[in-house]
C-alpha cells in the first residue's frame, strides 16, 4: 500500500539528521495521499539509520493504523489534526533544530531580516504558546497560530513546517534552520534590520511566482 509514498517519506526522514535538524530518534515527517486520504508517518522511536520504507506506518485521519507492524510516531496526532484542519497541506515536518528552537525557548518568532525569510515564509515566522506533547494540543496550536507561513515555532519545544508536498515542508525546515543561524549570529553583534513589510510581501510574491521552473499552461 502506497509503496512510492512510503519510499519518499523514508528518504525525507534521512534528510533530517543529514541537515542536522534532529538528534537520535527525535523529529518526524509525514505525507498525505490525496487519493486515499491516508497518511504515511514514521514509527515511534526507531533510529533513522534503521528506517526502511517497509517500516513506515499508514494511518487514516482518525489515527487508526491501516498498515504497519509498529506504533506510529508519538506526534502522529499532531500531524493528523493539521491535515484534518488544513486541506491545502499534504506534508508535515517536525524537528528540534537547535538555532530555530533557540528562538522557540525564548518565546520569540523569527523576524524578516533576510530576503530568504521573505521569499520562503512571507513574513515573520510565528511562535505558538507551549502545548503538551502526545495529543491534539500541539496540532491545534499550529493551526491557530501558523497563519499563511509554512513554519511555526512551538514555545519550549521545537519546529513544525508544512507544505502542499512533503518535499516543500522539508525545504521550509532546512531553510528555517539556516536563517535562524544567520540571525542568531547577527544578534551577537547588534540588532538586525527588518525588511519593510511592503518589500517582504513583494519579495514573497515574486519568489512564489517566478522562482524555479514553472509548467506552462
Amino acid at each position: 500500500m502506497l509503496e512510492s509514498l512510503k519510499s519518499l517519506v523514508c528518504e525525507l526522514h534521512l534528510e533530517l539528521p543529514k541537515n542536522q535538524l534532529v538528534t537520535m530518534t527525535s523529529g518526524n515527517v509525514s505525507a498525505r495521499d490525496r487519493e486515499s486520504g491516508y497518511v504515511v508517518v514514521k514509527p515511534s522511536g526507531v533510529p533513522y539509520e534503521q528506517l526502511s520504507p517497509a517500516d513506515m506506518v499508514v494511518v487514516n485521519l482518525d489515527g487508526q493504523v491501516i498498515e504497519g507492524n509498529q506504533r506510529p510516531s508519538v506526534d502522529a496526532e499532531t500531524h493528523l489534526y493539521i491535515y484534518r484542519e488544513r486541506d491545502d497541506i499534504n506534508g508535515v515536518v517536525h524537528t528540534h533544530s537547535p538555532y530555530a528552537t533557540s528562538f522557540a525557548v525564548l518565546g520569540q518568532g523569527i523576524p524578516p531580516v533576510l530576503t530568504s525569510v521573505a521569499d520562503i515564509f512571507g513574513g515573520p515566522v510565528p511562535v505558538a504558546p507551549y502545548a503538551a506533547v502526545g495529543g491534539e494540543q500541539i496540532g491545534r496550536a499550529v493551526v491557530e497560530h501558523i497563519g499563511h507561513s509554512p513554519a511555526i515555532l512551538m514555545q519550549n519545544h521545537g519546529v513544525f513546517t508544512v507544505g502542499p508536498t512533503p518535499q516543500l515542508a522539508l525545504k521550509a525546515a532546512v531553510v528555517l534552520e539556516d536563517v535562524a543561524k544567520t540571525i542568531h549570529l547577527a544578534m551577537l553583534r547588534g540588532m538586525p534590520i527588518e525588511i519593510p513589510e511592503q518589500e517582504v510581501e513583494r519579495a514573497h510574491r515574486y519568489y512564489q511566482t517566478m522562482y524555479g521552473q514553472k509548467q506552462s499552461c
